[in-house]
Formats: C-alpha cells, structure tokens, sequence
C-alpha cells in the first residue's frame, strides 16, 4: 500500500491554512488555528482517528472565528480527499456511537465521493470557551463537502454543551477510522457495485 500522507496549503484574504495528515499513523496531534476550543476539538478528531493531524491556520479572528473554522474544514477535507487517492480497497463505510458522560451522538460516514451532509445537533448556548457553537455545523459541512463524503452526524440526547460538541468530534473520527481502513477482501478494488466510486 502507497503512503496515505497529503500536504494541502490555502490562502486567501481571510484565512492561511496549511494541513498535513496520514491517514495511517498513529493520531499523533500538532493543532493551532488560534481559537482554544477548537484546537481542542481538532486534537480529538485526530487522536481518536489514529490520523496524524497538523493544522496550521492563522485567520481573520479581529472579525470572529467564522472564516477560519470554515477553512479549516476545506482544507482537512481536501487533504483527506488527495490522501485516500482513488478512493479504492478502502472499507469505505464507517459509523459510532459515542458516549460522552450524559450525553450521547452518532455519526456515519461514506467515502464515495458524493458529498451530502446531514446535522441533526442543537445546543443551548452561543459559544463553548472562545467558540461560536454554531460554527461546528460550518467545519463539517466543510469537510463533507470537499472530503468527497456523506456525513450524518446526531446529537440522541445531552446536557452539556462542551460534551456534545465533543462526542460528535470523536464520533466522527471513529467513524472515519473505520471507513479509511484498507479492507484486504477488496484486494485493492473500490466497494461499489459499480466498480468505481
């Protein structure tokens, strides 16, 4: 199997973002976008993934944290996207529930190349720590969109807001940890019928 690695740089007049992963490393985390919490959120995505994440993003934050949480997950999609190559002999589907406390969330994925993306997750409050809450649904949105995935992410139950934000980060990396995951019956083959994604 070649090296799942992608390095993918972009600038605008906003935001300055470069992202480094491997797929197959070992969650290994170098995070910072200059908002804590989501620096936070990013190092979970990561080590509860096993992908090796660096995120460098230096983003208009005089004006809020929107553009850059947004291009950030533009960016980790496309490196996601460039890293998994044809998309190929990977399990392709990945789903979790995750436990966080009181709180419960579930996400699934599929890495077909069609992006959807579906949030069913409500919070009671406008910011978590330095974070405008509603700008999670922004980052995935992002990342389905130009990861080339289906992503459904659901909040089932929950009290606290830090605890949901961070169950559907986890759920989404175990998730992706399952669908990025070569599968040695495909024998390097995409799992479509139609044999190509």
């Amino acid at each position: 199997m070649t090296d799942r690695i992608a390095t993918i740089s972009r600038k605008t007049k906003e935001t300055d973002i470069t992202v480094t992963m491997n797929l197959d490393g070992t969650g290994k985390t170098d995070i910072a976008t200059g908002i804590g919490f989501f620096d936070h959120m990013l190092d979970a995505l990561g080590r509860h993934s096993f992908i090796d994440l660096k995120v460098k993003a230096d983003g208009d934050l005089h004006i809020d944290g929107h553009h850059t949480v947004e291009d950030t997950g533009i960016v980790i999609g496309q490196a996601i996207k460039q890293a998994l190559g044809d998309f190929a002999g990977i399990t392709r589907y990945g789903h979790a529930y995750l436990p966080m406390d009181e709180t419960l969330s579930r996400a699934a994925v599929d890495l077909c190349k069609r992006p959807y993306f579906v949030w069913k997750v409500d919070f009671q409050r406008d910011k978590i720590g330095d974070m405008d809450t509603e700008l999670f649904k922004e980052f995935f949105q992002a990342l389905a969109g130009n990861g080339g995935m289906c992503l459904h992410i659901e909040n089932l139950y929950g009290e606290n807001n830090h605890h949901i934000a961070e169950s559907c980060f986890k759920a989404v990396a175990r998730a992706l940890r399952m669908a990025v995951t070569p599968d040695a019956k495909l024998a390097g083959a995409p799992a479509s019928t139609k044999g190509s994604l």
